[in-house]
């Protein structure tokens, strides 16, 4: 009897979770003082052999909220002029709303209870992201309040490697450093370093799943040869 191929969808894949690759950048460390300056996200898509792609991509430029800590040395390391007029950025909550919107149409689309921040130092997107919507009171949060993937811890495991750039490179993924810094670039890799981190164990899956069902399919021998 032919075993039934499995159905490979994306709830099924992380227990109702829809990975949501973030990246913020910012103007310091504390997400309760300084300010988020940059967002943004890209949408994890599965293809019918159960291997992860990189979706839709959502980003925005994110004005200071009033009184937030602008820290000269972040500012520095990101190159981000908060005040340039180019930015076209946005008041917090209308930027989170613009990323948040296709992110619950994506939930809704894939079966999916809740999004789950796939980040590298997951931690620190999380906590900028809660801080934000906090302080302009939304209430739906798309987000799993402190489940998150961790790319670091992905890629540590799978290529030896926790600095993004250098996982990046060894996961044989292109990478600009000139390009680095930008919340949209570092999303773009770091969507890129997940899906080949899942890819690969899922490589694995099929080939013991291919090498359980020869074994099977093998006759066995009668005891006379």
């Amino acid at each position: 009897m032919k075993k039934e191929q499995p159905i490979h969808t994306i709830d099924r894949r992380f227990r109702g979770f829809l990975p949501v690759v973030i990246d913020v950048e910012t103007a310091g460390f504390n997400a309760a003082t300084d300010a988020l300056l940059e967002i943004a996200a890209v949408i994890i898509d599965m293809d019918e052999q159960g291997f992860l792609h990189p979706g839709a991509t959502i980003d925005c430029h994110v004005e200071p909220f009033p009184g937030a800590n602008l820290d000269p040395k972040a500012l520095a390391f990101t190159g981000i002029d908060p005040h340039h007029p180019f930015r076209f950025a946005k008041p917090e909550k209308e930027a989170l709303e613009e990323v948040f919107k296709p992110i619950r149409q994506a939930i809704k689309q894939h079966n999916c209870s809740r999004a789950i921040l796939v980040g590298h130092n997951a931690f620190f997107d999380l906590g900028f992201l809660d801080a934000a919507v906090e302080r302009t009171g939304i209430k739906r949060n798309p987000f799993h309040p402190f489940s998150t993937f961790d790319t670091v811890t992905l890629a540590g495991l799978a290529y030896g490697q926790t600095v993004l750039a250098k996982a990046v490179v060894a996961a044989g993924i292109d990478w600009d450093g000139n390009e680095a810094h930008s919340a949209l670039y570092d999303t773009q890799k770091t969507a890129e370093l997940f899906c080949a981190v899942v890819n690969r164990w899922q490589e694995l899956t099929l080939l013991a799943d291919a090498g359980s069902a020869a074994e099977n399919a093998t006759p066995a021998r009668s005891p006379t040869g």
